[in-house]
C-alpha cells in the first residue's frame, strides 16, 4: 500500500490544484507563470527590397507632374465621352422600344410560327436530337457568334488592364524578372495531397468536358458547358502544379492561336451555311443520320470551336486574376 501524504504534501500535487480550479477556486498558477517574450518577427530582406521599389515607383508616378496633368486631361475627356455615350445609348433604346409590337399584338414574336418552327422542323432541318444547340448553333448561329467574340474582347480588356509581367513596350517588368525563378510564389507551395488528386482528378474533368462538348448536339451540353468543365480541370492543374509546368503546353500564344483559328472557322462555316441557304443552293455539308455522332451539319464543329474559346478564356481569366499575365 502507498503511503498516505500529509495535507502539506498534498496541497503541492497537480491533484489539489486542478480540483481546486475545477471547483472555481482561485488558480494557482496565476501570477507564478514566467511570461517569456515573443520572438521577434523577422521580416524576409527580399520581400522588403521588393516592397520599397514599388513604393518608389508609386512615388515616381505621383510627382510626375507631366504625368499627373495627362491623367487629368484624360480622366476630363473619359467624363464628358461617358456622359454622350450614355446619352446617346438611352436615345438609341428608346427609339428601339417605340417599334417594338405592343402587348398581345398578333405579330409579337411569342405569336408567331418561329417557335413552333425550331420544334416541328428543327430535327429535320438541323439534324440535331437537342432543339437547343439547333437554335443556338443553326438558327441563331451569328448571335452565338456574337457571345463568343464576347468572350474574347473580354480577356483582351483584362489583359489590357492587368498585365503586370510586360510594359507598353513589350519589355519584361523587372519585378518579373525577380519573381520569374520562384514559380510558386504566386500559388500554394508543393501540395503533395493536392498535386496527387489534380493528377487523377485532371484527366478526368477534361474528358468529361470534351464528352460534353461533342455529345453536345445530342443531348444537354454543349461547347459552352463543356468548355467551362475544361476551363476547370486546367485551373486546377494550374493550382496543383504551377506556372511554370503549365505553360508548356499552355502559352499567351497558344490561347490567342486557338481563339483566332476557333472564330476564324466559327465565322467561315456559318457564314457559307448562310449563303447557300438564303439563295437556296445546295449545301455540300449533310445532316447526318439524327442520334449519331457524326449529325447536326456544321454544330458539332461548330461546338468544339466554342468549347475550346471558353476554355481558353476561363484559364486565361484565372491566370490574369493571379498574376498579370500567362
Amino acid at each position: 500500500m502507498s503511503k498516505k501524504k500529509s495535507a502539506e504534501e498534498y496541497h503541492k500535487t497537480f491533484a489539489f490544484h486542478f480540483f481546486r480550479w475545477l471547483s472555481g477556486g482561485k488558480d494557482p498558477y496565476l501570477g507564478n507563470v514566467e511570461m517569456r517574450p515573443q520572438k521577434e518577427y523577422e521580416a524576409d530582406p527580399e520581400m522588403l527590397l521588393r516592397q520599397e521599389k514599388e513604393h518608389d515607383a508609386i512615388l515616381d508616378k505621383v510627382y510626375d507632374t507631366k504625368h499627373n496633368a495627362l491623367l487629368k486631361l484624360f480622366h476630363s475627356l473619359y467624363e464628358i465621352t461617358s456622359i454622350l455615350f450614355c446619352l446617346f445609348l438611352m436615345a438609341l433604346l428608346l427609339v428601339t422600344i417605340s417599334y417594338l409590337p405592343a402587348t398581345g399584338a398578333a405579330d409579337k414574336p411569342v405569336n408567331n410560327e418561329v417557335a413552333g418552327r425550331y420544334i416541328e422542323k428543327g430535327l429535320e432541318e438541323t439534324g440535331a436530337v437537342n432543339i437547343v444547340a439547333g437554335m443556338i448553333l443553326d438558327y441563331r448561329a451569328f448571335d452565338t457568334l456574337g457571345e463568343s467574340h464576347v468572350l474574347f474582347v473580354a480577356t483582351i480588356t483584362v489583359l489590357i488592364l492587368l498585365r503586370l509581367d510586360k510594359n507598353k513596350k513589350g519589355e519584361v517588368n523587372p519585378l518579373t524578372k525577380e519573381m520569374n525563378p520562384n514559380d510558386r510564389i504566386y500559388e500554394p507551395k508543393n501540395d503533395a495531397i493536392l498535386q496527387l488528386v489534380a493528377t487523377f482528378l485532371v484527366p478526368i474533368i477534361i474528358i468529361f468536358g470534351i464528352y460534353i462538348i461533342l455529345n453536345g448536339h445530342l443531348g444537354p451540353g454543349g461547347g459552352f458547358s463543356g468548355g467551362a468543365v475544361i476551363g476547370a480541370g486546367l485551373i486546377l492543374y494550374l493550382n496543383a502544379f504551377g506556372f511554370q509546368k503549365t505553360e508548356r503546353f499552355f502559352t499567351e500564344k497558344t490561347y490567342k492561336w486557338i481563339c483566332f483559328f476557333s472564330l476564324s472557322f466559327y465565322c467561315l462555316a456559318k457564314s457559307y451555311s448562310f449563303y447557300t441557304g438564303a439563295n437556296h443552293l445546295h449545301s455540300i455539308i449533310p445532316n447526318g443520320t439524327p442520334g449519331a455522332i457524326l449529325s447536326g451539319g456544321l454544330i458539332l464543329p461548330l461546338n468544339i470551336a466554342v468549347g475550346l474559346v471558353v476554355a481558353c478564356t476561363m484559364y486565361a481569366f484565372y491566370a490574369m486574376f493571379r498574376k498579370g499575365g500567362f
